[in-house]
């Protein structure tokens, strides 16, 4: 309890999902993003990848953060657009983010296996994997290969939580979709990586397209965040809330 009581949230930049996630992404733990291609995984991870350098008391993390990209997707401009519609020093923000471009699954695992020694250096205190799945569903096809390919996920994902809980710092994946024919009514998309993947994340977030520049946020699992539904927009600021205001912190009562 003593030990939780000092665990950090790093703010999201949109109070409503701040709200459903007790306060902001949780350090020392895996908090997983799942949704289809252009639901906004990587807007979240952009938006935090700025506010997570900010200051203990402006709701960061007050360190560097670490982004792991496997899908070539994480473009700095964005980072700059998003600090710079903050008010926020964008060479700075720029400056606090590390970025490794993993090109195959291999260079991914052998990447997670060094963050010890890089967290260690640069002072990390958010990790980021966008996508976690990616390398792994081109590489081993078919249901022969898959419990290799599990093996070496399951063993990927031990090393991120070590890497959480050993730095006290935050993990945030995104996950891709599949789909299932069989289903006629509701959602036919599933989280990729199986009970692998669901058994490692101790939070799992689910995002949907919604109207406009909104998604849908429900948080699917966790052991003790109740399964709320909310709405955010993508802006130039990042994620916001659902009318694009992100308000300056800390937030007046």
């Amino acid at each position: 309890m003593e030990q939780r009581s000092k665990l950090q949230r790093c703010r999201t930049g949109a109070i409503v999902l701040n709200k459903i996630l007790g306060g902001g992404v949780e350090t020392g733990v895996i908090t997983e993003l799942i949704g289809e291609f252009g639901s906004g995984k990587t807007q979240i991870c952009y938006t935090l990848s700025v506010l997570a350098p900010r200051p203990v008391e402006e709701g960061g993390l007050g360190g560097k953060v670490c982004v792991i990209d496997t899908e070539g997707t994480f473009l700095p401009e964005r980072i700059k657009q998003i600090a710079e519609s903050r008010g926020y020093d964008s060479e700075e923000s720029l400056n606090k983010v590390l970025i490794a471009r993993a090109y195959n699954s291999q260079h991914q695992l052998s990447l997670i296996q060094h963050l010890p020694q890089i967290c260690q250096e640069h002072d990390i205190k958010m990790v980021i994997v966008d996508s976690m799945i990616g390398h792994f569903r081109g590489e081993y096809i078919g249901r022969g290969s898959l419990a290799e390919r599990q093996q070496k996920l399951s063993s990927a994902l031990g090393n991120l939580l070590r890497v959480a809980e050993a730095f006290e710092l935050s993990v945030v994946l995104t996950n891709q979709v599949q789909a299932q024919p069989t289903v006629m009514f509701g959602d036919p998309n599933k989280p990729t990586g199986g009970h692998v993947m669901a058994h490692a994340c101790n939070h799992r977030v689910y995002i949907r397209k919604g109207r406009a520049n909104t998604r849908l946020i429900q948080v699917i699992d966790s052991p003790y965040l109740p399964e709320e539904k909310v709405r955010i927009a993508i802006t130039e600021a990042g994620i916001t809330d659902e009318d694009g205001s992100f308000p300056e912190w800390p937030i007046e009562e």
